[in-house]
């Protein structure tokens, strides 16, 4: 067997080692989906009235305020899902497996694989109940089949720039209650930018950094791809920041695993 061949089946089993966890203990996962769908029907029902009325050139030519907000609400439950992929990390790493799995003869490269692309399948699933959510309160998006693709493969890309990142905060966590307090600034970044109101109705320092945060473009993305709204350069901007922030997540990861082999 060749080298990739033994670290993908490795990979492959720490995945499945990985997913039955999540089945076993669903709590993590349930508040993945749980605090977007508290979010959205928060948003929509108590301050959607508000809100909307403020917001000038909707989505839907004047319509209704669950059309400009599920989009940004969608996109936090890719970020919400860091949470549980940090924790995951960070207590394997502190109750002694991976010390285990350094004496076995597995793949390097597996312990992090199997980790990271099952938190990027559990949050795709998180993903299509929010959207599932939304639609049935009243989401209408008018895109085309093409469009969907291009949506999914925004939110998939960006799921996996947002694991990486939380893969190296929980390998460089010491606690499992630290690992989950790390990544919540990136739960809550989408607040601000433009997920809830636009941009242009905020003060000027707030805009100035909601604008050129990484959450902005690609909600502006996804809000363009799924309601027909103008993308402009957003969509090159949102595929610089998920490249971007997959290089340094898997770097940080992947240096953070070989030191704390030498510890």
């Amino acid at each position: 067997m060749s080298t990739l061949a033994f670290a993908v089946s490795d990979s492959m089993t720490m995945l499945r080692r990985n997913l039955k966890h999540a089945l076993r203990y669903p709590s993590m996962t349930i508040s993945v989906v749980l605090m977007p769908v508290m979010m959205l029907l928060l948003f929509n029902y108590a301050f959607g009235g508000a809100l909307g009325a403020g917001i000038a050139g909707a989505p839907t030519g004047g319509g209704k305020y669950i059309d400009y907000v599920a989009p940004g609400i969608i996109l936090m439950t890719a970020t919400a899902g860091a949470v549980a992929t940090a924790v995951g990390v960070c207590v394997d790493m502190t109750e002694g497996i991976v010390n285990r799995f350094r004496t076995m003869s597995i793949s390097r490269a597996a312990f992090l694989t199997g980790h990271v692309v099952g938190s990027v399948i559990q949050t795709l699933v998180a993903l299509a109940l929010v959207i599932g959510v939304a639609l049935a309160i009243g989401f209408r998006p008018n895109a085309t089949a093409v469009e969907w693709l291009a949506a999914a493969g925004l939110l998939t890309l960006l799921t996996l720039a947002l694991t990486w990142l939380s893969a190296g905060i929980g390998m460089v966590a010491r606690t499992p209650e630290s690992a989950s307090n790390t990544p919540l600034p990136l739960t809550f970044l989408p607040f601000l930018g433009s997920a809830i109101v636009p941009t242009d109705s905020m003060p000027t320092g707030l805009r100035w950094f909601a604008e050129y945060q990484p959450f902005t473009p690609a909600i502006e993305t996804l809000r363009g791809l799924l309601m027909g709204t103008t993308i402009g350069n957003s969509g090159y901007i949102a595929l610089a920041w998920c490249v971007g922030l997959t290089l340094v997540g898997y770097v940080w990861a992947r240096r953070s695993f070989g030191r704390s082999a030498k510890r």
